[in-house]
């Protein structure tokens, strides 16, 4: 029983330190810089067994994590990104040790070239957990963190990963690449 309790010790502590923050150093992103960054909610789907929230709560903290993420890089390029809450579970409290349920989101990510007038991304949905903390690990989140504080978490998880799949993306497939200056017409 003492081997298994730190084991799990261990296993939680690990966990812990492999968080998002909001501070990260920035992805190589290019020429990206965000014009809009718009976060949609109003459609958003809370799944069962999810606790209660309304979809509006998500606004504010996904719109402060885009912008916070997204406005840091002033390559010189324009681009819109549009971000689509699809759906949601935030982890009820559970059976500690037993069923710790985790906290998920689903996103629809659209990225459009303002220059070009064409999408880059258009409806790249991508499935979102949040992150697992020493406490949350043994005990669960809904036992460890406050309906706000889940949101708040996936949020910035949500920001990041699109983040660093939009830095991917100019990597694999020179999404932000700088163009060329346009000719100038001699006379």
């Amino acid at each position: 029983m003492i081997r298994i309790l730190i084991s799990l010790a261990c296993v939680s502590f690990l966990a812990a330190c492999g968080s998002t923050q909001l501070n990260e150093a920035p992805e190589d992103m290019g020429a990206f810089s965000a014009r809009v960054i718009h976060v949609y909610t109003d459609k958003a789907k809370q799944w069962p067994l999810s606790r209660s929230a309304e979809p509006s709560e998500w606004n504010a903290q996904m719109e402060n994590a885009m912008e916070t993420r997204l406005r840091r890089y002033d390559g010189g390029q324009e681009y819109d990104v549009a971000v689509s809450l699809e759906g949601y579970m935030l982890a009820p409290p559970g059976v500690p040790v037993l069923v710790n349920p985790k906290s998920v989101a689903v996103v629809n990510v659209f990225v459009y070239d303002v220059a070009n007038e064409t999408f880059l991304a258009k409806k790249e949905q991508m499935e979102i957990f949040e992150d697992t903390t020493g406490q949350s690990v043994i005990l669960g989140s809904g036992h460890t963190r406050t309906k706000e504080e889940q949101i708040a978490g996936l949020s910035l998880n949500i920001a990041d990963t699109i983040e660093e799949w939009m830095a991917k993306q100019h990597a694999e497939n020179g999404w932000f690449n700088k163009r060329a200056a346009p000719a100038v017409a001699s006379e």
